[in-house]
Formats: structure tokens, sequence, C-alpha cells
């Protein structure tokens, strides 16, 4: 005869997804007394998943069962069970026993009392005793292993910069702000999220956006988020295969509740980060983690990636930022503004937003460095300021052709259209050529491939010149403070000094 919990389990194990009751609800055991569900999960964090994700839908199973609604207390195994993983087996579904509430909130809101261990079932007794035994054995081989027995914690106190409340909603990025806020509230059909945009316009601030919300909407002390680069990703990876500790590796970034990941174009043409990303993904989903991806390029943009890979990052919700309009600037230019406690003219707001198109970033630079002078020189800001800081940023909006920009780009360079076509692989004509990549994709219309089809280079070495370019950019080499003066110069104002 199959018991109460053993019933409750089936109706569970069919309403919901695979991998959320293998990994969740089979460890755990259960023992119901009156109107009481008592649940016992081998260690506390499978215990604070459970109470956090699966209580509304363990309390209708049960209904279904008992036929009204019981009071479901959740908690960990006693005596060392913090270590036991979640994956460690299912508990047999005949098993009966009591859940050991340690202070975990009831469904009434009221605080269980510990259960005294006398009063603790054999089945309990025994969840203890096997994670008790499996801690001893785990701490025995790491130790042999020469590793820390401590396993690094994921980041739970981030310095998130950014929140939903200062990021400006327009027509060219509602679709991403909505998607990021219903991964958030769950009211996105979707586990993974993959944000795209070209650089400056938001991803960042909404990635830190989902980070920040999470951690404060969750009801645990400590919500597992992990916040990275691809290239950081990679990076740790690399070290840790060094250090033979990829165990370690894999236990904290497939042991989290959230994992936030940017520029995965860094990821084209490397196999071995592929598998590793592909397998942490697929981890994280089967346990019900919400995953968020970010990248200068649409999905269909990605090339050398395993199709697997592509298929995940396509498999969730894909949201598009565009440029900001003049309206969205304008907003831009008026929260950052109050941010920065200052008032900004309205004629002085319009000229900022009318000459700034190309990015969130200029704006929000061209304004900090117009608060800045005005306090420094103790004077109102003026449109006669605005207009001198303005001279170095853009003192008019450049609009640039294809040829234009290859044109361009010779003269910043120093070198002639027929070498910036070769196929030499001097560092001076591929930095040039990945340079009107650049400059192509951001100012035209362009498709990758008819940049391409320009150069006789196929789609995805555009893609690799561009991601190379903007990696050289965000470091502070003096090649990549060349390449940045020489490309702020062309788009400025057309005048080109080759730094």
């Amino acid at each position: 005869m199959i018991s109460i919990w053993g019933q409750i389990q089936n109706i569970l194990e069919k309403s919901l997804n695979p991998g959320l009751f293998k990994v969740w609800i089979s460890p755990l055991a259960a023992e119901v007394q009156d109107d009481v569900l008592r649940l016992v999960a081998p260690n506390e964090f499978v215990a604070a998943w459970v109470r956090d994700r699966l209580l509304d839908d363990i309390v209708q199973a049960a209904t279904a069962v008992l036929g009204s609604a019981p009071t479901v207390v959740v908690d960990a195994a006693p005596h060392g069970a913090g270590t036991l993983s979640p994956r460690a087996g299912r508990a047999d579904a005949s098993a009966s026993a009591p859940g050991i509430a340690l202070g975990a909130d009831t469904a009434d809101g009221t605080r269980a009392m510990p259960v005294p261990s006398a009063q603790i079932s054999p089945a309990v007794q025994a969840v203890a005793a096997r994670s008790a035994s499996g801690a001893t054995a785990r701490a025995t081989q790491t130790s042999q292993l020469g590793l820390p027995l401590d396993m690094p914690a994921a980041n739970r106190a981030l310095n998130w910069r950014f929140s939903f409340d200062s990021f400006v909603v327009g027509p060219n990025n509602e679709l991403a702000y909505a998607a990021s806020r219903g991964i958030c509230r769950e009211t996105l059909s979707a586990d993974t999220l993959f944000l795209s945009s070209g650089p400056g316009l938001g991803k960042t601030h909404l990635m830190q956006a989902v980070g920040r919300a999470l951690c404060d909407v969750s009801n645990r002390a400590t919500p597992r988020v992990e916040y990275l680069t691809a290239e950081e990703f990679a990076t740790r990876l690399i070290a840790a295969l060094k250090a033979r500790e990829v165990d370690r590796f894999k236990a904290r970034y497939r042991d989290v509740d959230v994992l936030l990941l940017e520029d995965v174009h860094f990821l084209q043409g490397k196999e071995r980060m592929q598998d590793e990303v592909l397998a942490t993904v697929k981890a994280l989903k089967s346990r019900g983690s919400r995953v968020v991806l970010s990248s200068s390029f649409a999905a269909r943009d990605l090339k050398n990636l395993d199709t697997q890979l592509v298929s995940r990052f396509c498999s969730g919700f894909l949201a598009h930022i565009d440029k900001p309009g003049f309206e969205t600037r304008r907003r831009i230019l008026c929260e950052k503004a109050r941010l920065h406690q200052v008032m900004l003219p309205d004629n002085v707001t319009d000229l900022l937003a009318d000459r700034i198109r190309t990015d969130v970033r200029q704006i929000e630079s061209c304004l900090h460095n117009l608060v800045l002078k005005a306090k420094l020189l103790n004077r109102q800001i003026s449109m006669e300021m605005a207009w001198e800081v303005l001279g170095h940023y853009a003192q008019q909006e450049v609009v640039m052709d294809f040829e234009g920009i290859v044109r361009k780009v010779c003269e910043g360079f120093g070198i002639s259209p027929k070498q910036l076509n070769s196929r030499s692989r001097k560092r001076e004509y591929v930095v040039a050529r990945n340079s009107v990549f650049y400059l192509a994709r951001k100012h035209t219309d362009l498709s990758l491939k008819e940049v391409g089809d320009r150069f006789s280079r196929r789609h995805s070495t555009v893609l690799k010149g561009i991601t190379s370019i903007e990696r050289e950019m965000s470091r502070e080499t003096p090649l990549g403070r060349q390449v940045t003066n020489t490309l702020s110069l062309i788009e400025r104002n057309g005048r080109i000094t080759y730094p």
C-alpha cells in the first residue's frame, strides 16, 4: 500500500518538471500528523529551496490526497546533514518520517518549534545518518586531494550598481525591460532570458537590475546569485583546470539560484569553454534555476558555437535593445540629472538629446562632464557651457556610409584601401579592418554577411573581428587606448588624427 506521502509524490511527479521532481522532491522524507505534513530534506539548501519554490505545489498535491489543505513544514535533517548533495538519491516513497521544523515558517504564518530528538522517527534518523556518513566520506576524500573542505560561496553580496528604478524605459527597450522584470517575478514563461544590443544601450544595467531585484525579493537570507562575464567564466575555468579543482568550479556555478552571464559572444571558437557553459546551463535548468545571458549580437548571428548551446540560448526569451529615440534620450538626461542633484535647463537637455545619438553611455559621460565643469567653475549650467562640452563629443551627428567609414579608417590608420582589403595578417591591417567591421555594424544597416562580402570575408570573420575590437577597447592597454581614440575621432566629426 502506498503511503500518503507516496500518493502526494505521485501527483507531484506528474505535475512538475521531471528534473525538478528528481532533484528536489525525491530526496524528501515525510510524515503526516493530523493536519500537518512534515518534510525532511537532506540539507538546509534543499529545504530552503523547497520552501521558496515548491511549497504551493506540495500544498495543492497534499490537499488532493487529504481532502483539506495541510500545514506544510520543511526543514533539514539534523546532525551535519548540511553537506549532503540534493542529488544523493530519492527517498523511499513508502517511508514515513516527520519533518524537524527548526524555526521554519508554516503556511499559516506561525513559527514551528523544534521536535525533540526522542520524537524523531527511524526514517528521519536514517536520513540524518546517511547524510553524516556521506559528509565524512567526502571530507576524507577531499583532504586526501589537498583541497579546502569548504566550497567557495556564490557571490551573495554583490555591489549592484544599477536597479530597475533607474532604468529609463522607451520604445527601444520596453520589451527587454518587461522580460527582465518578468523573469524576476516568474511571470515570464521561460527560465532563460537572452538580451542583445549594441554597446552602451543598457544590457549591463538590466542584468544587474535582475540580480538586485532577485536578491531583494528572495525570502532567503543568502540568495545564491552568480554574476560574471563569459571571459571571467573562462578564466576561472582555466585556473580550476590548472589547480585540478574542476569539481569545485562546477559545484560553484551549477549550484546557484540565478546565473547572470554577460558577453557570451566571447565563447565563439572556444570549444572547451562552450562545453562547460552548456553543461552548466543544462544543470541549472534541470534544478529549476534561472539563467540570464547577454551578448552584443543576436543569437542567430553567433557563429562557431556548439549547436546545442545555440539551441539553449534560443530556447528562452530573446529580447533586443535598439538605440534610444529623442524622447527617450531626453528622459535619460533628466533622470541622470536628478541623480546628480542638478537642475538641467530644458534647452540644454534638448541640445544634448539632439546631438548625442550613439548610445546611453555617451549621453551619461557628456552630462557628467558638464556637471563637473559647472561645479569646478562654480557656475550655472548654460547653453554656452553645453556647447563647449559637446565639442569633445559631437559637434554634429556623423552619419557615415560604408565607403565613408573605409576612407576615414584608412586615413586614421595610415594605410591604403588595398592594404586594408589584403590577406595580410599584419597587426595594423587586422586592427584597421576590424575597426571597419565595428563602425559598419554601429553606423550602417548592413548585415554582418553584407559587411563580410565587401571584404570577401565570411560572416564569422566579421563577428570575430568586432568582438576583438570591443575587447581591446575595454582594456587599458596602449593598443586599446589607441583604437578607442582613433574610433572616437572618426565618430565625433570626421577629423582624423592618428594617436
